[in-house]
This record gives C-alpha cells, structure tokens and sequence, in this order.
C-alpha cells in the first residue's frame, strides 16, 4: 500500500490547522497567514509611509512633496528642474489565533502563533518631462506567501492499518510590481495618468505526507513530498485622472480616480512529486498538466477619492472596488472525505485620513513644523472559505520630520495595527472546524528626498514682512 497526498484535496483542512504553542520567527517573508495559501497571497497596501499612516488615501492627492503611487495622473505637478526619491522599510509582528474544537463541536482551547518580519516595502524617483508633464518609476511589493502547517490524518481505518500519519504545508515568495507612470495636464485643474506594471516574482508551495509510528513492517509505505514553483512574469496597465474643485493660494480640494486592468498572471508553473520508500531509494518525476485550481489572478479595480491641503491640515477619503469574483468563482478543498468550498470574493475597501502640521515655516519650534497623522482603513478579504466571509480593517498613525526648514524632504514614521477577522468558525461537512484570526503590528520607516534644497509645497507663495 502506498500512501498518497493529494494536494488539491488536502490544504483545506491543513489550512484551518495551527500549532497550539506559542512562538516567533524572524524573516524576510512579508506574510504568515494560512489564507496565504490560496491565489496571489496577502496584499500589499500600497503607497509611501506618509500615505499608509493616513490610512493609505491617496487618489486625490496632488503635491511637489510627495510620489503619489496610487493615482499616475498626479505626476503632471512633478516638481520642475529637480526630481523625488522615495524609499521606505517595514517590520511587522503577526498574531494568530484559532479556536480548537472537539468532534461534537464543543470548544477545546485556542492555538496561538506568531512571526516577525522584517523587509523593504517600496523604492520611487519622480522628475519631470516638461511643463505639465511628469513620470515616476517604482518598485514595490504587490503580495506575499508565507505559511506554514500541518494536521493529522484523522481517518481511523489509515490508523489501524498504517499508523500515524501527518500532512504538513508550507509556502514562501511574493510577487512585485514594477510600476512606470506618466502624468499629463492637458487643461487647467484637469490631469490624466497611465501607468504600465510589471508583475514578477516566484511562489513555492510545498506539501508532504510522512508516515510515522509506522505499525506494519511490509516497508509498502512511503512518504510523499510535492513541490509546486510558480514564475510570474507579466503586464497590466492602469488609468487615472484627478480634477481640482478648488485651487487656490490657500487650499486645494482635488477628485481622484483610477481603473486597474485586472486578469490572470499565467504563470510558468512546474510541479513534482518525490515517492520515498522505506526500502527504496528518492524517485522523484514532474507532474504536467494537472489540474490547479489554485489560480494566480488580478482584479479588475476601481477607485475613486477626494483630498483636501490647505496650509495646515490634510484630509482624504478613498473608495476601492475590486472585481475578484467574475471568474474561477469557486473550487473545493477537502482532506479525509471532507470538503471546503474557497471562493474569489468582490471586494470593497474605504480608507480616511488626516494629517495636520501646525506651522510649517515655524523656524523657532520643530515641533510646529513636524507633520502629524492618523487613518483608517476597513475591507473584506478577496476569498471567502465555507462561505464566510473574512474582514480586514486597521488603524493608523504617523509622524513626518522635516530635514530642511524651507524644503520638503523629511522621514516619516509610521505605525499600524491591523486585524483580519473570521468567525470564530464554520462547518464543514457538519464537522466545526476553527478559522484563523490574526491580528499585527507594523513600524514603517520612510525616507521622502529631493534633489534641491529649495524645493517647497506647491501651492504656498512666500511672503516677506
């Protein structure tokens, strides 16, 4: 008798499994959720550490100051004569917890664990064409894997027969965005923007089947190890356009939009599969043309959003509409006759913030002349599992520290805590089986650079007493 793995089947159960001991890691890896396992990953929130610690708005946000990666048509009022630097690093502390529960479905106790990450999260350069015109390069994280879990097999005939028997699964990689935007003002208070990315990255899940407390000795099982490796390696194309309502000396107040081309990443996959004997030596063969209905996509995405500036306060609202579900709507995952059903769910995300900077040409008191900032952000997530649907929200806050009195560069810190927020649990071919809660903390250090010391807001004019 062989014992085999079948992946497809397996994680589902797997993914609802956590240790039950507590403790921490320190990586490079920028996620550590179970759900992670499903499709491109966790998400990246995009965007500068000025930007996140305002809950991440931005698509209205017109500044000299500032590289707007959300929304290209903001690059029309890149800064003439000089050009922005951008660059910015995360360290996050993930928790998660899951509520264990017996066969008849009363609670057991809570399994609790957690990771550190430590990593870049974006690098940007703005400069100008010409008058009106203006382009930007980033690079930045679109999304992350990093999982790692296993279960037992609970079907009682492969215990008597064979012994204990433990699945285990584990994932890494991530996927980035490299992001080339072109800013135009073709008319007065109307700008419009395109932006050409880049996906790229590689994905490795792992899956094995071990035997262990193996009661016959026959030697006719083996354990079982799977490797899938995904390449990604392709285009999309964004749109945007922001509108002043109100530009003055004093204050603007700008309407912002974008459309992201959505779809599938196609990816190069390549699969393996090594049988290891207890009396015989590794084989190990590629598997093509399998079926996968773990599938790396996009959404089609809209969003549309409102920023206020005046001399000392800042305030923005964000709305995002993301198409995950038109397609692939659904596949099931199940483990020892179980099944669960993980679907690619629409998704709606509102983001506000506010940021206020008491006096910015205050050459007595750096304080006045520090930035303050807070944000919120609330969504669902892009995969619902058995059908529940998992909800994202977090909270933010932020400092800005400028270098120069009468320039824009300065370091911004930022601080997050965020939550995603299952129910407590859901059935599963009448079994009640725990789903994962977690909970982070993320500290963000930006550094937002110009080339000219003389470089100041867009929108004040000096005056001299």
């Amino acid at each position: 008798m062989l014992i085999k793995i079948k992946p497809i089947r397996a994680i589902a159960v797997a993914m609802l499994m956590l240790p039950a001991t507590l403790f921490a890691q320190t990586s490079s890896i920028n996620a550590y959720s179970p759900y992670s396992m499903y499709g491109p990953g966790e998400l990246a929130t995009p965007g500068n550490v000025a930007m996140r610690s305002m809950g991440g708005v931005g698509l209205g946000l017109r500044n000299t100051g500032q590289i707007n990666m959300l929304n290209p048509a903001s690059l029309s009022v890149a800064p003439s004569k000089t050009f922005l630097l951008d660059f910015s690093l995360d360290g996050t502390h993930f928790r998660n917890t899951q509520q264990k529960y017996a066969d008849d479905g009363s609670p057991l106790r809570t399994a609790k664990t957690a990771y550190n990450t430590v990593n870049f999260h974006n690098f940007a350069i703005a400069f100008p064409l010409a008058r009106g015109w203006g382009m930007a390069l980033s690079v930045s994280p679109y999304s992350s894997v990093g999982y790692k879990v296993k279960t037992t097999e609970s079907n009682e005939e492969i215990w008597a027969d064979v012994g204990r028997v433990v699945y285990g699964y584990d994932g890494d990689g991530d996927i980035s965005e490299v992001k080339l935007s072109i800013g135009w003002e073709p008319v007065r208070n109307l700008s419009i923007g395109v932006a050409a990315k880049y996906y790229w990255g590689n994905i490795e899940r792992n899956y094995t089947a071990t035997a262990v407390n193996v009661i016959t000795g026959s030697g006719e099982y083996a354990s079982t190890v799977g490797v899938d490796k995904y390449q990604v390696s392709n285009f999309k194309f964004q749109f945007g356009l922001q509108w002043n309502a109100i530009l003055n000396s004093k204050r603007i107040l700008t309407i912002g939009a974008t459309y992201d081309l959505g779809g599938k990443l196609n990816p190069d996959k390549t699969s393996y599969v090594s049988t290891n004997n207890l009396f015989d030596t590794l084989n190990k063969f590629p598997i093509r043309n399998r079926i996968d209905a773990v599938e790396l996509r996009l959404p089609h995405q809209v969003g549309v959003g409102v920023y206020y500036q005046d001399r000392q306060i800042a305030w923005g609202a964000d709305y995002f509409y993301s198409r995950w579900g038109s397609s692939n709507s659904h596949y099931d995952e199940g483990l020892s006759g179980s099944s669960m059903k993980v679907a690619y769910n629409d998704t709606h995300t509102i983001k506000v913030g506010f940021a206020i900077t008491p006096r910015a040409m205050d050459a007595r008191n750096y304080l006045n002349r520090m930035t303050y900032r807070v944000g919120a952000r609330v969504g669902n997530y892009y995969q619902t599992f058995a059908g529940e649907r998992v909800d994202c929200y977090a909270v933010t806050v932020g400092l800005g520290f400028p270098v120069r009195l009468w320039g824009s560069s300065s370091i911004n810190l930022g601080f997050e805590f965020g939550a995603t927020k299952a129910p407590d649990s859901a059935m599963i071919d009448a079994r009640r089986v725990g789903l994962v809660n977690q909970k982070y903390f993320k500290l963000s250090l930006g550094l937002n650079l110009f080339s000219s010391d003389t470089s100041d807001y867009w929108f004040l004019r000096q005056k001299y007493d």
